[in-house]
């Protein structure tokens, strides 16, 4: 028999959680969350999921000999083709050991140029802009602003786009990405590091780069720097992988996975996650090793759609395997489905209780019915706050709420 968790209980936690102005609270922005932003039918997304992201840059690149070599040699391998991700991540692999003669018939310079047009297009597809001020980023970002907190709100994104940095600027919200100057901005590891930021200054990490992120060679030594310009030709810096690369390379990636897990060990730190699916194993580790290391911390996944799909009725296949199995195993990480929740490592669909005097109407508008798939007339309670959307309109419904005290 299934257990079952009382949605309103567990939304009035999150609200108090998130209610806290002295607390260590941060977001995860990942692949999933551009894909709320409403836009024209023939417009949407305005930014794709990394699979369909993955077959437009193969469709761009069809013509190019070298990439669809490089994607021969992906097959032989095993690897997934359709997951730009792992395209450059072997990519990379192969530029390791490419000096000094070819790889699999490619010759460093040929893979040099085919990270180059990889990522240019990968540019040309991720430079856009919010259609208006009224996006889930936006609602985020008025949440942030709504208390005069005593820590500052931390926000960690997979994304190289700067969706998060536009709605930051057009609520004139202060906030720090590592980099600091203005003609060539540069990567201060120390104000990273030691927190050499002002309180009411946001904070977005991104660990796999940004698409205005460079490097270039000075003086026979290469530099990374973040420009306020979407430059062509450049040298991006965008890395969905933990390969070992050059000193200058490496050097922000780890230090943004290093302030990932030194946020997650902070005393009853709370980290909610977005858009993301648990497909990214060094991601997961560190997570996870965090947790492991500070029980005082919490990890809230919201993951888009069902607990399985509905492909099959007679067998249903679990959409996010990956994180079920994490957080069976660890009890401060939970994992919300719209139907069902995995939370101090037990799973248990969402079942309202009856007579509920301990409910708000505030808290009801996020909890809905839909009758069950089978004969009866019994109706199952469904969470969606998976969707960034919803979620945001969670966030937005705090604003001006009472303070509670915590006791999550």
């Amino acid at each position: 028999m299934i257990n079952s968790h009382d949605p309103i209980r567990h939304l009035k936690y999150l609200r108090q959680s998130l209610s806290q102005d002295n607390e260590s609270i941060g977001f995860f922005i990942s692949a999933g969350c551009p894909l709320s932003v409403v836009m024209p039918d023939d417009k949407w997304p305005l930014i794709p999921d990394v699979a369909n992201l993955s077959k437009y840059i193969n469709e761009q690149l069809k013509d190019n000999k070298k990439y669809e070599l490089l994607l021969g040699e992906l097959k032989k391998a095993e690897k997934n083709i359709e997951n730009i991700e792992d395209i450059l991540s072997f990519l990379r692999s192969l530029l390791l050991v490419s000096k000094g003669g070819d790889v699999r018939g490619l010759c460093e310079q040929d893979l040099l140029d085919l990270e180059k047009a990889i990522c240019a297009v990968i540019v040309k597809k991720l430079d856009v802009n919010l259609p208006d001020q009224e996006t889930p980023y936006h609602r985020l970002c008025k949440w942030i602003r709504s208390i005069d907190r005593k820590v500052a709100v931390e926000l960690f994104t997979t994304n190289y786009d700067l969706l998060m940095e536009q709605a930051l600027e057009d609520l004139e919200i202060p906030y720090f990405d590592g980099f600091v100057g203005s003609r060539r901005s540069f990567f201060d590891l120390r104000a990273v590091e030691d927190n050499l930021i002002p309180i009411h200054w946001s904070r977005i990490w991104k660990i796999h780069g940004s698409i205005n992120w460079y490097q270039e060679e000075i003086g026979k030594q290469k530099k990374v720097y973040r420009s306020s310009e979407i430059k062509e030709d450049a040298s991006y810096l965008i890395y969905p992988s933990h390969l070992k690369y050059e000193e200058s390379r490496k050097m922000p990636y780890l230090a943004l996975i290093d302030q990932l897990n030194r946020f997650i060990r902070k005393k009853s730190s709370f980290l909610i996650l977005s858009g993301y699916s648990f497909n990214d194993g060094h991601l997961n580790d560190t997570i996870i090793n965090a947790l492991k290391a500070n029980p005082t911390a919490m990890v809230l996944g919201l993951m888009f759609e069902r607990y399985e799909t509905n492909s099959d009725p007679d067998s249903p296949v679990e959409r996010y395997p990956a994180a079920y199995r994490l957080a069976e195993n660890q009890h401060n990480l939970n994992i919300w489905t719209f139907d069902k929740a995995i939370i101090g490592t037990n799973l248990g669909q969402w079942q309202s209780l009856k007579n509920n005097d301990d409910s708000d109407s505030d808290l009801l508008k996020f909890v809905s019915s839909d009758k069950e798939s089978n004969e009866s007339d019994a109706s199952e309670s469904l969470i969606k706050l998976g969707d960034f959307s919803v979620f945001t309109d969670f966030l937005k419904k705090i604003i001006g709420s009472p303070k509670e005290d915590k006791n999550v």
